[in-house]
């Protein structure tokens, strides 16, 4: 019998926004680098990101923070990223409240839903193929959210579900149960080449090896020499150097079988106890356990912080901004150490207050983070710069020895290539230049951008031989028969306003008109396909579980 692949269902499911990838337009005056002259550029001018900058400075160019809805900031991204992100973190909002007004409860939940998973189908794509996903959510849509990740990733891909200790203290004022916790949702890309890194060793691990026999092989503590899996040929007795025979415990045997441990008490690996009279126990060296420890799913505050401890760093910042739940740094350090190596890409698509780039940035990884709100340059901007400056010396910084250094780009979301006019015809938005047309083309064609510097006629290409030249001017036959003559060998798609010629008279040229030839691929001059919710801040808790009223 066929199994029937069952699939949550909402309002609305069927329904899939189509995305214009927009470009994105770098704004020099809040860029910023731990070079001399910090700013970038003094100067009101924007600037596009260009392949050929790229990697001149990883530092600086391979951190990347992005004001403007986050959909379509995943789109924007998706041309150049896809493949290459190596962990992402997002802290989505929890659809707590009345989050959508004007709606029922069911309608809410569903574009809740619908708004999710949209998101996560464009961050499966920007995931590397060893890369993982990490989602903070909270219990009124965490159930969900997981067979919604099941759908996008695959139901194999899901790898646990930690649960982070939030709050140190009890709500006294709460209806049913305080509230204590957060869920974190872990997937990856594809669990068969995904593994965690182990947490670093801690001094209380290391401490609980000792050396009471004095053994040249250095620190050591004992481990259980027997095991729950029976096996007649283990089940033996041990005679001890005092003279006293021993047998496994009832229903279980030994872990070894007795030929071996003949081998490992030559090497004086098996203790008996100072007195030698004790249960026989194995040697297990410091210097033979893994160079760290495999981390549990329950995380408490005490191990990663909690809420009130990541309002107190957020207010290091900006008395005047208030985050209802952000997350401590020493969460971020967790995610991130066991889902990245040095140099690896980052993407937080939910920025917050920042959280995730400052941690990243001081633990040597790229980032790449997305937030909507004027909050992005009011208090992301200026945190990152602390950091950069080495001003910053909370959350991790004295734990990894945090100095400064290193930059970021700052951009925004282009407005949409193409507009409405007077008369209701879609037409080249008059807003775009020719060097941000020719880049918007590339991104809808399909080519990357990267003008030459010897040829007009190379604004991007899609391989060796196959490039994409862009104008606003209507071609005539003379001009396309130069452009054709230095073409040559290769083949060129020219995305022009008109052209007087046959379209295939050519063979080296293909012509395409603007803005017909983009028409049909998107929806156009959408700019917000954003959260919409309205939360009510959680009340803060005093150190005794008193609610403040």
């Amino acid at each position: 019998m066929k199994k029937q692949k069952l699939e949550l269902t909402w309002i609305g499911k069927e329904k899939r926004p189509r995305l214009e990838p927009r470009i994105l337009i770098e704004d020099k005056t809040l860029s910023y680098r731990a070079e001399a002259d910090a700013p970038v550029d003094n100067g009101e001018t924007l600037d596009l990101f260009t392949e050929k900058e790229a990697g001149a400075n990883p530092a600086f160019d391979d951190n990347i923070l992005i004001q403007g809805d986050n959909l379509l900031a995943l789109k924007a991204l998706e041309q150049r990223y896809a493949g290459k992100v190596k962990c992402v973190f997002i802290d989505p909002p929890y659809n707590t409240g009345s989050a959508f007004t004007h709606y029922d409860d069911g309608l809410e939940h569903s574009m809740w839903l619908s708004l999710i998973r949209d998101r996560l189908e464009l961050i499966k794509n920007l995931m590397a193929e060893d890369g993982s996903l990490w989602i903070t959510i909270d219990d009124n849509e965490c159930h969900y959210l997981k067979v919604v990740c099941d759908e996008v990733f695959g139901r194999g891909n899901f790898v646990a579900n930690a649960i982070w200790q939030k709050k140190y203290s009890p709500q006294n004022d709460a209806k049913w149960l305080s509230d204590n916790h957060d869920h974190i949702l872990i997937y990856a890309k594809n669990k068969k080449s995904w593994r965690p890194n182990l947490l670093p060793r801690s001094e209380a691990m290391n401490k609980r090896y000792k050396n009471p026999d004095n053994d040249p092989r250095g620190a050591w503590k004992p481990a259980d020499l027997s095991v729950k899996t029976y096996s007649a040929s283990n089940d033996y007795h041990i005679t001890t150097p005092s003279g006293r025979t021993i047998n496994p415990p009832k229903s279980r045997c030994w872990a070894i079988s007795k030929t071996r441990l003949m081998e490992l008490n030559a090497d004086n690996r098996i203790w008996f106890g100072k007195s030698g009279n004790n249960v026989p126990s194995l040697k297990k060296f410091l210097t033979e356990v893994k160079a760290g420890s495999t981390t549990t799913t329950i995380w408490t505050y005490q191990e990663v912080g909690h809420n009130q401890e990541a309002k107190k760093e957020i207010k290091k910042f900006d008395e005047n901004i208030v985050f209802d739940t952000p997350k401590p740094e020493k969460l971020m350090e967790r995610v991130i150490t066991l889902a990245t190596s040095p140099g690896d890409l980052i993407l937080d698509s939910f920025a917050g207050s920042g959280t995730t780039g400052a941690v990243a940035h001081k633990m040597g990884r790229r980032w790449i983070m997305v937030e909507l709100g004027e909050h992005c340059h009011t208090h992301i901007v200026p945190r990152l710069q602390k950091v950069i400056n080495g001003e910053d010396r909370g959350g991790i910084s004295k734990a990894v020895n945090w100095q400064g250094g290193g930059g970021f780009r700052y951009y925004r979301l282009a407005t949409s290539l193409l507009k409405k006019d007077t008369w209701g015809n879609w037409v080249i938005n008059p807003e775009y230049n020719a060097e941000m047309l020719a880049e918007a083309m590339c991104k809808h064609m399909g080519y990357t951008y990267a003008p030459s510097q010897s040829h007009f006629w190379q604004h991007g290409f899609a391989s060796e031989n196959n490039y994409i030249y862009v104008t606003t001017g209507t071609l005539s036959n003379a001009q396309l028969q130069v452009i054709s003559h230095e073409v040559g060998d290769n083949s060129l798609l020219i995305c022009c306003k008109g052209f007087i010629a046959k379209a295939d008279e050519f063979p080296n040229l293909s012509l395409k008109k603007i803005p017909q030839a983009v028409l049909h691929k998107c929806e156009w001059d959408q700019d917000d396909y954003s959260f919409n919710i309205n939360v009510l801040p959680e009340e803060d808790d005093d150190e005794d579980g008193n609610a403040d009223v």
